[in-house]
């Protein structure tokens, strides 16, 4: 049997992240995952930057960086030529931001599903255009501070829900995970190494900066976020069966928002609206796990 947590490192020190980066957590872990033989695509992001200026890499792994939006086109590229040249074997994956993921570079994903390239695509989700300056996405939640939705004008509307349009797509595996469980991510990344066609794992991944957070809260507060039911574990095979993965606590959503300097703006009144939010996406997630449960 497989360790459940890899001991080969493939994400050295060096790297350019800030402290308490979740996005630098996510890469460590996928790549333990995945393993030595992996070329990674990376879109104009946060690793951009971390991995450190050309021509060093704090990867052990093959890079190619690419444009914001091309992506899934250069996923489906390098597969290509991989295959042209009979290696079967090495993996490649995409590790984008939610900016290169929910925005920009959701064309070029789309199409890659849509023709199901038998590529890895995960997304660290840090919910706002961070390396740029904390700009909102679609992926900011509801009511949240960034540079362009101040708190005297905070974001309006719910974050995007990624996983449902890919699960839309129809492809064999789509998932969420969160740096705080790494054992339940390193086991979708190795799940979904095992399953031809496109997969898509959606990692949720506090930024200390972005979040106005310190350090050390990272882990605690992307905890908080499974525990609330703000972000739920799940994953969905072939766009209809769901499985719940981590259990949820009963604990209320001002737990994990009065935790970071994002949401210091909120009201009792926009807690409550997003209580109710969160507790009816959930009830929609159980509807569609019932008949899983039951069986």
């Amino acid at each position: 049997m497989r360790d459940a947590y890899p001991r080969e490192e493939l994400m050295m020190s060096g790297h350019l992240a800030c402290q308490g980066c979740g996005g630098a957590s996510a890469m460590r872990h996928v790549l333990k995952a995945m393993g030595p033989d992996t070329i990674v695509v990376q879109p104009a992001c946060c690793w951009t930057i971390i991995s450190g200026q050309f021509p060093y890499s704090a990867l052990k792994v093959p890079i190619l960086h690419t444009a914001f939006e091309t992506s899934g086109a250069a996923l489906a590229g390098v597969r290509a030529a991989l295959d042209m040249k009979g290696d079967t074997t090495t993996q490649v994956m995409a590790f984008a931001g939610d900016g290169g993921t929910f925005d920009i570079g959701l064309q070029s994903l789309s199409g890659a599903a849509e023709r199901n390239e038998d590529v890895m695509y995960f997304c660290y989700d840090n919910e706002a255009y961070m390396n740029t300056g904390v700009q909102r996405s679609g992926a900011t939640p509801d009511k949240a501070w960034t540079t362009t939705t101040p708190a005297s004008a905070p974001k309006t509307g719910p974050k995007k829900n990624m996983i449902q349009i890919l699960a839309g797509h129809k492809i064999p595996y789509a998932a969420t995970a969160n740096v705080a469980f790494p054992e339940d991510l390193i086991a979708k990344v190795r799940k979904a190494r095992d399953i031809r066609g496109t997969k898509f794992i959606h990692i949720l991944s506090p930024c200390p900066p972005g979040w106005k957070i310190s350090s050390e809260q990272s882990i605690e507060i992307a905890r908080l976020a499974t525990y609330t039911k703000v972000f739920p574990i799940y994953e969905v095979f072939r766009g209809e069966e769901y499985h719940i993965n981590i259990e949820p606590r009963d604990l209320p959503v001002f737990e994990y928002l009065k935790l970071q300097g994002r949401f210091r703006h909120l009201s009792q009144e926009d807690v409550d609206e997003i209580q109710k939010r969160v507790d009816y996406e959930w009830r929609i997630l159980l509807a569609k796990t019932m008949q899983e449960r039951f069986d």
